[in-house]
């Protein structure tokens, strides 16, 4: 069912040198430092409950395109986090009545990325090698749903299985992060660590804002009702995630946008935003300033900071108001970094000691902004293809059009930036794959040597990653 030869060039040159190249890496660790796996399923270590928790709900990859072809997400049994949704709905969805609608729409899938990530699951942890449909449904579920009960395939196994060599999730500013001293307490070798987000405490316009804002100020012991409290206490946050084992912060914004006010200006701004009563463009205002604040910290600490910006959030006000973030309702939109980045980088852009990851959902920017500005500053790298890209022919083109002026090395690898589990080995591999067509084409064009093409597939693997995030 799986090719070996899959996403290599067509042509006959580059396809060789392409398949040599993978053979040198694909058996390489991963490293996956940018994604929303739950801790707590490495923490309590608990078998997954069924085929349709583990590879349907939780991957909005999956159920958004079912649900745009008319399929109700209740059908589904995707969990109603919402405030007009029913929390015990998705316990009342049978589970494998879910699959069968899965499985007989299977089809839908054709083509994409996440149809590549399913069938090298199904067939390489599994055993399933006939297409999935709805005269097989029932099998899969059954040889899953058996396989889920062994030892072999709890969290911690099939981490190990994966030959991950260290996994990073994505975590509030006011977790607690105990899932995660769970498993430093436990003794297991694995190495899962947390990534302070602090969306959640600085978007105005996030749910709850106000009453994150004052939770952050009881953990941190700050008096947040002043910008100078405020700051402290994000600043205490890192530090405590810094000593749990993070290496990076992540931040979600919907534009690039950067601000360095005077410290007036900046504390009048958060009097506004703290007491609710803000004009108009405080709130894009205060989150620029506060990306460049968080540069700031991590010149002052050393975690690499990552931007993840242009996606509008839950485009689908009725799908949000009854499921929650995250179902597969954020859209992307055009963003600017030029002028937008100028004011962090201003004051950041030359700090030895400051690495930022840039990524984009506007594939337009990278060789007109994204590639030209990492070809420049010392502390920028280009995180790779996100999101809508994260697919072959997005990683190609990521390739072709950064690295013409920004090379290799001002790029960071690949990370999987996913919550399904059982696809992290899915995607490194199409990475992998991806690198060695496109470092096979240069040696076939005699635009790279082969002892470079090998140095090189090493690189993007393993090498940048670690330095990157510093792993």
């Amino acid at each position: 069912m799986l090719h070996e030869h899959r996403l290599f060039p067509a042509e006959g040159a580059a396809r060789s040198v392409a398949a040599k190249l993978y053979e040198t890496v694909k058996d390489l660790p991963i490293i996956s430092p940018h994604g929303h796996t739950d801790p707590q399923w490495f923490a309590e270590n608990k078998p997954f409950p069924n085929p349709t928790a583990l590879f349907l709900q939780p991957d909005h990859y999956i159920f958004r395109m079912l649900y745009s072809q008319g399929i109700p997400l209740e059908s589904l049994g995707v969990p109603q986090g919402g405030a007009k949704g029913d929390p015990a709905a998705a316990g009342q969805v049978d589970p494998r009545e879910a699959w069968r609608i899965f499985a007989k729409n299977y089809f839908l899938f054709r083509g994409t990325p996440t149809r590549i990530w399913l069938d090298y699951a199904f067939s390489t942890l599994f055993g399933l090698t006939e297409r999935l449909g709805p005269g097989n449904a029932d099998e899969y579920y059954e040889i899953i749903a058996a396989k889920l009960n062994t030892p072999e395939f709890l969290p911690r196994a099939l981490f190990d299985r994966f030959k991950i060599e260290v996994l990073a999730t994505t975590d509030a500013a006011v977790d607690d992060l105990k899932w995660h001293q769970q498993i430093k307490d436990s003794g297991w070798g694995g190495r899962v660590l947390p990534t302070f987000r602090p969306d959640a405490v600085i978007d105005a316009e996030y749910l709850g804002f106000q009453e994150n804002i004052q939770k952050l100020g009881e953990i941190a012991g700050e008096d947040v009702a002043t910008y100078k409290g405020y700051l402290n206490a994000l600043r205490k946050r890192r530090a405590f995630f810094k000593s749990m084992g993070a290496t990076a912060t992540d931040h979600g914004h919907l534009t690039a946008l950067t601000a360095d006010l005077s410290e007036t200006d900046a504390s009048n701004l958060y009097a506004r935003i703290y007491s609710g009563k803000t004009q108009p463009g405080d709130v894009e205002l205060f989150q620029a300033q506060m990306l460049t604040e968080m540069a700031g910290m991590s010149v002052e600490d050393g975690l690499t900071m990552q931007l993840h910006p242009g996606s509008v959030r839950n485009h689908n006000l009725k799908v949000y108001e009854k499921f929650g973030r995250d179902k597969g309702a954020d859209i992307p939109s055009p963003t600017e970094y030029v002028r937008s980045l100028r004011p962090l980088l201003s004051k950041y852009g030359n700090e030895p000691n400051f690495t930022m990851i840039l990524f984009t959902l506007d594939e337009t920017t990278y060789s007109r902004e994204l590639a030209p500005l990492a070809g420049h500053y010392p502390c920028l790298r280009l995180g790779p293809s996100w999101w809508f890209h994260d697919s072959p022919e997005g990683m190609m083109r990521f390739r072709e059009q950064a690295t013409e002026t920004a090379g290799f090395y001002n790029t960071v690898g690949f990370n999987d930036d996913t919550r399904a589990f059982l696809s992290i080995p899915a995607r490194h591999d199409v990475a992998r794959r991806v690198d060695s067509a496109f470092l096979g084409r240069l040696v076939a064009e005699h635009r790279l040597d082969e002892d470079e093409a090998f140095e090189l597939i090493q690189d993007l693997t393993v090498n940048l990653v670690r330095k990157a995030y510093r792993l």
